[in-house]
């Protein structure tokens, strides 16, 4: 399964940048792209591993459940 870079907008829509086989490349070129990132970009920069874009789509749009606080 490859890594998928993707733009995250704060209106929770994502676009895929590019995707890479292996986790070093991926984080390599997420960083690097990162870097470039200035204060009127209005997005950041998600790494996903999925099985394929609509996976990676799919998990990062998902809202997940609050994890509980304090005693059970």
């Amino acid at each position: 399964m490859p890594y998928f870079l993707f733009k995250m907008f704060p209106n929770r829509n994502v676009e895929v940048i590019e995707n890479h086989e292996k986790y070093r490349d991926a984080r390599d070129s997420a960083r690097a792209k990162r870097k470039q990132l200035t204060v009127s970009d209005n997005y950041q920069v998600k790494i996903i591993f999925a099985a394929n874009e609509q996976a990676g789509v799919k998990l990062l749009t998902t809202e997940r459940e609050a994890e509980p606080w304090g005693d059970d």
